[in-house]
């Protein structure tokens, strides 16, 4: 059996942080979306356990510090088997940038081997196994809209009224999310940087992207802004093309834009492209992993 997998990368239209879990993480409220860009995987039979990864250029281990591998290892404990599979990965979600590359990566190993090695667990089981690996790891193989809550693992299904369209780019070198957090505790949190969560989720369920854009809101973002002075100058680039709304997306570095329609997207992305050339357009997704027999 040979297997194609989209690993669908991740945006946040909210993120807060409304207090500490007694295990000492944060406790996240955040409003989480799938969209189209993805890294392609392909999984098949082999002997044993080997990754290859094509990343253009970027360093990316192909060794058990890939999550990947870390998720297939996981899925083999918590299933009692030990099994082989060939897993190629080419990597089109940028690196270190808040969109969830590694855990839409993950997701997809845990989907894929679920059904390469025929164990029949269910979705419910494999993000079980997936927090273990990461915390978005759940929501990346669930996809589409969710209220996100604790590290992320309680999700809650919303309905999103029409898809949306957003041009999104890395505009600086990674960030580290410990690092952002920890600078978070230190600094603590202004009321004013809170995103309007109901807002944004009501807007969402009706298509409100004017309405969207007002209640965006990152309470990381700050933090991001003065460690990497490079995202203030990408979010007013894309204001200035028209946005709804702009925001950095998790702990940071790629930034996102939301329009109000396909046309207005496209124009924005060909304006921004000329100062940032990895900018893409994209629109919302309805699931996190699309697997294909081939």
């Amino acid at each position: 059996m040979r297997l194609k997998i989209q690993a669908r990368a991740k945006i946040n239209w909210t993120l807060d942080v409304v207090g500490v879990l007694p295990n000492g993480y944060h406790d996240l409220d955040m409003l989480m979306q799938s969209v189209t860009l993805c890294d392609q995987m392909t999984i098949e039979d082999a002997p044993e356990k080997k990754l290859f990864v094509q990343s253009g250029g970027t360093y990316v281990p192909a060794d058990e510090n890939n999550l990947v591998l870390k998720a297939a290892a996981a899925l083999e404990q918590a299933a009692g088997v030990v099994r082989g599979a060939k897993i190629t990965l080419r990597k089109y979600i940028p690196v270190a940038a808040g969109m969830g590359g590694g855990s839409s990566d993950a997701a997809a190993a845990l989907v894929g081997l679920n059904k390469l090695w025929g164990l029949g667990l269910s979705e419910d089981e494999l993000e079980a196994i997936g927090l273990t690996v990461g915390a978005d790891v759940p929501f990346c193989i669930r996809g589409g809209l969710q209220r996100a809550q604790g590290v992320g693992e309680r999700l809650t299904p919303l309905a999103l009224k029409r898809p949306l369209y957003l041009a999104a780019f890395q505009p600086c070198r990674g960030l580290s999310t410990k690092e952002v957090f920890t600078s978070l505790h230190e600094d603590g949190i202004r009321p004013e940087d809170r995103p309007d969560n109901e807002g944004a989720q009501a807007a969402l369920e009706r298509g409100d992207v004017v309405a969207l854009g007002r209640c965006l809101g990152n309470v990381l973002e700050p933090v991001s802004r003065r460690m990497r002075p490079e995202l203030d100058r990408a979010i007013r680039a894309i204001e200035a093309t028209g946005a709804c709304g702009a925001r950095m997306t998790g702990s940071g570095s790629a930034v996102f834009g939301v329009y109000r329609h396909a046309g207005a997207c496209r124009r924005a992305v060909q304006v921004l492209s000329e100062e940032y050339p990895m900018c893409r357009m994209m629109r919302t997704a309805e699931c996190g992993v699309v697997v294909e027999e081939v």
